[in-house]
């Protein structure tokens, strides 16, 4: 038990025993507002070790199953407040219950349908990453038919394609990963690539996902057939083109599905390697190369401190500084105690992963709120906001406390959050090193043999790697789908100003749903996961609805698109994404912020939780699909 996160422990204890005691004097934890937060839980050290061998009696006396079968909102609420050592509002007890895996989450028949109301249902999906993935594994469940297409060779989209060095989460691994299925023996408590992507290809093996999978097939286009109500997509794969009728089509590419393309003058001359983060050649090696990285985001801040050592130079070009957040323990593993309880003591590993949904969740959103009373909005939002820019700064003031020149070229000069947060992983250090250097003049021009800046100075390199970032704003436009009247969606949206209701469907695109949609993406915190999950939900209950009620068609209506819009529109405009005098790839050309959501993950749980059909024109038809 030394390994134990006592908090933790305490709720297990509560779960397995039913003994609320253990919720009251001495055993309540101190409030942690870190990230990763003390494990001792501020408790006495003799309560400490009380605690610990109160539980070994207990857990090892213990065979039958938990005397807490059934959490009441009250109860719940107490254990979570208990833990945290704060209030928990009360809407988070039946969103909990089903995160922690307490409560079935799925969608059910009323009764199982006969076999011809599945008949023309099938489901047409493109993308077989973590969303595609999931919303497979519960169709199949339902026993809707289903294909996914797929561009790659294998499952895992984004962390398929991202191999570079370094590659790795930014929320915990107990967040971020599935309520359901079997539990993944994580190594660190902030997985890297491999471990994510092995994570995914046994999600799409336990629930035979892979077998509804079309590997290296494209969809080319679709459009909706108004007389038959359904979709017909061209696909393109390995035998060549085919057509293939369904009666619903998703996009699950998500928002990082498509590099965006380097538009530096003479970008093309150069001689050397040269790709972007997300082709990182399989055989590359840059040991003892001139290497230059341009960009200073999140693949850049995973690639350069993971390569700086090997390399003979290092030059990164910055345009912008990050706000960058130490995270104690954010490259350490799972010490083998910890391991052991998070795989064999009851209720450990939920009431774990409670822990860190709260302290990667809604915890920070209200800081990244504007304060209208706030004296120095330049700077921060409000008082909280300002506290945290003063944290990072302190952190970065002590990493280069010998690198003056440095840490002015690093303080960014916009409020904390306003862009996405980086966590350290050994930035600052490897901006230290004497063959790294951080160039910070405006590029003019990439030669053949290297990268010319406006001072004109010109640099040689070896290996170009571009770390500019995704074409977030295109999303599903990019698919080439045409709703009714043949209009493209890319027309629908106007290019780069993408909308859906509750981010998953467009007016004019019937039975058509996008999965990390306009306005679903985190900027405050959370798991893709947990999204992928709510809108995989709200998917399938439409889906059960419109079967059971004999609906051939669904058609969300103009007024709750524009409704829901606007509502997000007038939330973000008290939120940080739209502080003035700075970029961000959450907003697009005209200043709409179209990529994250302002909502709590808790309310966004809330609204995808039933298929609310009034909102929708639905029709009584039928489909011929194959």
């Amino acid at each position: 038990m030394p390994d134990a996160d006592l908090r933790v422990l305490l709720m297990s204890l509560v779960h397995q025993t039913g003994d609320t005691h253990w919720l009251d004097p001495p055993y309540t934890p101190s409030r942690d507002v870190r990230l990763i937060a003390d494990p001792s839980a501020g408790l006495p050290e003799s309560v400490q070790t009380d605690l610990r061998a109160r539980a070994i009696e207990i857990f090892s006396h213990s065979s039958s199953g938990p005397a807490l079968t059934d959490l009441d909102d009250s109860l719940m609420i107490r254990m979570m407040s208990t833990c945290l050592g704060e209030a928990v509002p009360p809407e988070y007890a039946p969103a909990m219950r089903d995160e922690l895996g307490f409560t079935d989450r799925d969608i059910h028949w009323s009764e199982p349908p006969e076999k011809n109301k599945l008949a023309d249902r099938e489901v047409l999906i493109v993308g077989a990453g973590v969303n595609g993935i999931v919303l497979g594994a519960k169709l199949g469940q339902l026993g809707i038919e289903y294909t996914i297409v797929e561009k790659n060779k294998d499952v895992g989209g984004t962390w398929l394609e991202n191999s570079y060095p370094g590659c790795g989460v930014d929320t915990p691994n107990h967040a971020y990963s599935l309520s359901f299925g079997q539990r993944y023996r994580w190594s660190r408590y902030f997985a890297l690539r491999d471990e994510i992507q092995d994570y995914l290809k046994r999600c799409a093996n336990e629930f035979s996902v892979r077998s509804h999978i079309r590997f290296q097939t494209t969809l080319m286009s679709a459009r909706w057939i108004e007389s038959d109500q359904c979709w017909e997509a061209e696909l393109e794969g390995p035998a060549g083109k085919d057509r293939f009728r369904s009666g619903f089509l998703v996009s699950a590419i998500g928002q990082f599905n498509q590099p965006r393309k380097p538009t530096i003058p003479g970008w093309e001359s150069f001689q050397g390697d040269a790709f972007h983060s997300a082709h990182w050649p399989a055989d590359l090696d840059v040991t003892n190369q001139r290497v230059s990285i341009i960009g200073t985001g999140a693949s850049a801040m995973q690639i350069a401190p993971s390569i700086a050592k090997q390399v003979e130079s290092l030059m990164i070009y910055q345009r912008t500084p990050q706000w960058v957040r130490p995270i104690p323990g954010y490259g350490e593993s799972i010490p083998p105690g910890a391991q052991w309880l998070l795989e064999y003591l009851p209720y450990y590993v939920e009431w774990f992963r409670f822990t860190m949904f709260w302290r990667y969740g809604d915890g920070l959103l209200p800081f990244l709120r504007k304060d209208p009373k706030w004296p120095h909005p330049e700077r921060a939002l409000n008082r909280v906001n300002d506290r945290h820019r003063q944290e990072m700064v302190d952190f970065m003031a002590v990493q280069l406390k010998d690198h003056p020149d440095l840490a002015a070229c690093c303080l960014p000069d916009y409020p904390a959050y306003g862009k996405r947060i980086l966590l350290d992983n050994g930035w600052y250090h490897a901006l230290t090193l004497p063959q790294v250097q951080l160039i910070t003049d405006p590029i003019d021009q990439i030669t053949a043999s290297g990268i010319s800046t406006t001072d004109g100075v010109h640099r040689t390199t070896d290996v170009l790697i571009y770390a500019i970032g995704f074409e977030m704003m295109q999303m599903a436009s990019r698919l080439r789908i045409k709703g009714r009247g043949g209009i493209d969606l890319k027309d629908t949206w106007d290019g780069d100003n993408p909308t859906a209701y509750l981010g998953m469907t467009v007016p004019g695109y019937p039975n058509f749903f996008c999965l990390l949609g306009p306005n679903t993406g985190l900027g405050h915190g959370g798991s893709a996961m947990f999204q992928a999950e709510c809108q995989t939900r709200y998917v399938t209950a439409c889906l059960v609805r419109m079967i059971e009620e004999n609906l051939a068609s669904l058609d969300v209506r103009r007024d709750a698109h524009d409704s829901y819009v606007e509502r997000v529109d007038k939330e973000h405009q008290q939120m940080i994404w739209s502080h003035p005098g700075m970029t961000t790839y959450y907003r697009n050309a005209r200043g709409r912020v179209v990529t994250v959501m302002p909502w709590r993950l808790v309310d966004y749980w809330e609204m995808t939780r039933e298929a609310d059909l009034a909102n929708y024109h639905v029709e009584h038809q039928t489909c011929t699909t194959g």
